[in-house]
């Protein structure tokens, strides 16, 4: 059974494949731009479309993560009662 430390490395890894199959589908419609046949057209604007797709879905990815982020921090000042930046900085070093 995954726990939210298993749950959180999952999402990360996700976040990070999502970001390299961008970059490499960037990378081939740069590659493949002087393909004129019809062929090679009709599969770039595929792979546009899915790249499209997939950007939108990494935004929504790390917005979700960045929310998490923001109510965990929020959460964890509020638990143990951080009134000062200096507090909350010491408290992630111990």
């Amino acid at each position: 059974m995954d726990g939210p430390q298993d749950h959180h490395r999952n999402q990360e890894r996700l976040i990070g494949d999502l970001r390299q199959i961008i970059e490499n589908a960037e990378e081939l419609l740069k590659n493949t731009d002087h393909q004129t046949s019809m062929l090679y057209q009709a599969a770039r604007i595929k792979l546009a479309q899915a790249l499209l797709n997939a950007n939108e879905e990494l935004e929504r990815f790390e917005d979700a993560q960045l929310l998490r982020m923001i109510e965990a921090t929020r959460a964890a000042n509020e638990e143990f009662m951080d009134a000062t930046g200096e507090a909350k900085i010491m408290r992630a070093f111990r």
